[in-house]
């Protein structure tokens, strides 16, 4: 059952993942073109420019559970490498539990309203002709700490069951 859940939360941080990543590569090209059409035709676009923050939004908000599940995240602890599997695993149990799910909880909750507000005017752009979707930006904020929050859970719990494993692994 546990693998179940993990699996089934490490495959869904994965594929939100693989769909933003694609964003990256069309981030770059429309920079690109906001460039040559402003420096080479002298025409630009609010709404373009824009679009770069809300791409540059969706890709971090969204990859960050993907970031951690794959241990890409900058870790301080100098002594973590050269302890073995099982003390990674108390690591990183204690670490999710008492830090990263509560710090998760806390964005969830303490963003609702600053989003809800968002959302009761639909809030748009500040910029004339700029993109009037600032609500969903704003939105990337909970559903962020929701995917960390699961890929918390997930990580906490493959860290238990190689706690209660009886490889004795260093």
């Amino acid at each position: 059952m546990i693998n179940l859940l993990t699996n089934t939360i490490d495959r869904s941080n994965q594929a939100i993942a693989s769909l933003v990543s694609w964003l990256t590569a069309f981030m770059v090209f429309t920079m690109f073109t906001i460039v040559v059409l402003r420096y080479g035709f002298n025409i630009g676009s609010i709404a373009v420019q824009e679009s770069i923050t809300y791409m540059h939004g969706l890709v971090f908000m969204l990859a960050i559970a993907h970031t951690l599940k794959v241990d890409g995240h900058v870790r301080v602890d100098i002594l973590y490498q050269r302890w073995g599997v099982k003390g990674q695993a108390v690591v990183n149990l204690l670490g999710s539990l008492f830090l990263l799910l509560p710090v998760c909880a806390f964005i969830i909750i303490i963003s609702w309203e600053y989003v809800t507000a968002s959302w009761s005017f639909f809030e748009g752009s500040r910029e004339a002709g700029g993109i009037d979707a600032v609500f969903l930006l704003k939105s990337l904020i909970p559903l962020m700490g929701l995917l960390l929050f699961l890929q918390g859970m997930s990580e906490a719990l493959k860290s238990f069951c190689t706690l209660m494993s009886n490889d004795n692994g260093r």
